[in-house]
């Protein structure tokens, strides 16, 4: 559903409990990228900023998943209270920097829903910020580089979410490669029913995964990965330091699952920006196409609702659809069909 406007007189009480009873607030935007929880910037009166995340159904675009409420699962929804606060408590210990909390509040004392008051960079972004300037974002490029070193460093005994694996659970996948080709699978069922390109293709694609996770070797080592990183969901300090957001998908699994999302969302660009030798090149193949075909089944679910920016999602969907059927071996005029 469509976003329920949220005021000045909604958020005061959370704004009052975060920085004492003195704080107004001057001003309420919404910040754009948020489909999930509704990401606020708060202006108060003596010109501080700080970002509200409300974790409420009126601020979510999705409809509900399969795997909605599916804990076991490492792909479910990463939306709630409980989800953040366990992956910024795990990449705080690891000396990653994350906005600093100023209200944490899960009993909904000074809101109708879930609620964090955070610290905010108000500045551009890790992508705006190399895009504009490489050779002066070089330095914060490079820290980034050593704070995933950290979090590869970092082992989970089970691939799954942070907050699901240290709290004692089982995944419903054993190894990091059965749930991306769990995950693939289902990707290709749902955008078969919405895409004539995909249906055309499905036992292809279906063939290509099982193919591709068969020739997996085995591994028992799981490293913190983000889930969806890209250079987007890094902010920058006033130091250079770069500030992991957008964090309740972190997991235990692959890297080359992170490193997979990364070169899709900074082709060539990744080897010289973020990118590693030393990944394994089977795996990293399952998990690209996967990857794929998760940014075509995902789109397509989010215009089942009322997602404002279609045409932009609508691009998503095409660039990956695309991208998915050409890792397809003997590639063929039938992916090139338009959907009906």
């Amino acid at each position: 559903m469509a976003p329920r406007v949220v005021t000045r007189e909604d958020l005061a009480g959370a704004a009052r409990a975060a920085l004492g009873s003195g704080s107004k607030i001057k001003d309420v935007t919404r910040l754009a990228g948020g489909t999930t929880k509704g990401v606020y910037r708060l202006t108060m009166d003596d010109g501080l900023t700080v970002i509200a995340y409300l974790w409420e159904d009126s601020q979510n675009y999705w409809p509900p998943a399969p795997n909605q409420n599916d804990a076991a699962d490492p792909f479910s929804p990463g939306n709630s209270i409980g989800l953040f606060a366990a992956a910024h408590r795990r990449l705080a210990s690891l000396g990653l920097r994350v906005p600093e909390i100023y209200l944490l509040d899960r009993d909904r004392a000074c809101y109708r829903a879930d609620i964090a008051i955070l610290e905010d960079f108000p500045g551009e972004d890790l992508l705006a910020f190399w895009e504009r300037d490489p050779v002066a974002a070089e330095p914060t490029l490079a820290r980034l580089r050593e704070a995933l070193a950290a979090m590869r460093a970092c082992r989970g005994r089970a691939p799954g979410k942070v907050s699901f694996i240290d709290a004692g659970g089982t995944p419903r996948w054993p190894t990091s490669e059965e749930a991306v080709l769990a995950l693939g699978l289902r990707c290709v069922t749902e955008a078969t029913e919405r895409d004539r390109r995909i249906a055309d293709n499905r036992e292809r694609l279906t063939g290509r995964l099982r193919e591709l996770a068969a020739a997996v070797r085995p591994r028992t080592e799981y490293s913190v990965v983000h889930g969806e990183l890209g250079l987007d969901h890094v902010l920058v300090d006033a130091d250079g330091n770069p500030v992991i957001i957008d964090i309740e998908d972190l997991m235990y699994f692959d890297v080359e699952w992170e490193h997979a999302h990364m070169q899709v969302r900074l082709g060539r660009d990744w080897a010289t920006t973020v990118g590693v030798g030393d990944l394994d090149a089977d795996r990293l193949a399952l998990y690209m196409l996967a990857q794929r075909l998760f940014l075509v089944a995902g789109p397509m679910r989010l215009l089942d609702g009322d997602f404002p920016d279609r045409a932009f999602m609508h691009s998503i969907i095409e660039h990956n659809l695309n991208e998915a059927l050409a890792l397809l071996p003997e590639h063929g005029d039938s992916s090139q069909r338009r959907g009906g």
